[in-house]
């Protein structure tokens, strides 16, 4: 996985090869025009991240804020991962029934989106799945996570 050590989502984006970032530029725009409100932008863990601030939920597994989506330009390929996408499973079922619908191939790992060029992704469909999943809902699903974790 590729890491940037930029501060700030202009910073990575300028540091981005000109076909990658109209491509990160393009999916940014469809996420942040799809984002509910109270979540935030930012950088997180060397990717533009798609967060629920510290501020509205502070304890956090791992001290980080939580995590609905994120856009990182890789080595081989450009990736969306979509942690509604991967932590619940009738959005998964929503959201790859969905993608195939579209006519364009499905490339995912557990929670990434990985995709080489624009064209490859159905934008209509990632701003829906961003809209799908308000903070209460994303906090609510982490909250019943951690607790059957803890047993």
């Amino acid at each position: 996985m590729v890491k940037s050590d930029a501060g700030t989502v202009e910073e990575y984006l300028a540091g981005l090869p000109e076909d990658r970032r109209e491509a990160i530029e393009a999916v940014r725009r469809v996420v942040l025009e799809h984002l509910p409100d109270g979540y935030e932008e930012c950088m997180q863990f060397g990717m533009i991240g798609y967060v629920v601030p510290l501020s509205r939920y502070p304890v956090t597994y791992n001290k980080q804020a939580l995590q609905l989506a994120a856009l990182a330009s890789q080595k081989r390929y450009m990736a969306l991962y979509l942690n509604n996408v991967y932590g619940d499973p009738e959005t998964l079922e929503w959201f790859t029934s969905a993608y195939a619908a579209s006519g364009k191939r499905l490339d995912m790992g557990k929670s990434c989106v990985r995709f080489k060029r624009l064209d490859d992704l159905p934008l209509d469909l990632i701003g829906q799945t961003i809209a799908r999943t308000s903070v209460d809902d994303f906090l609510s699903f982490y909250e019943s996570a951690r607790s059957k974790a803890r047993g």
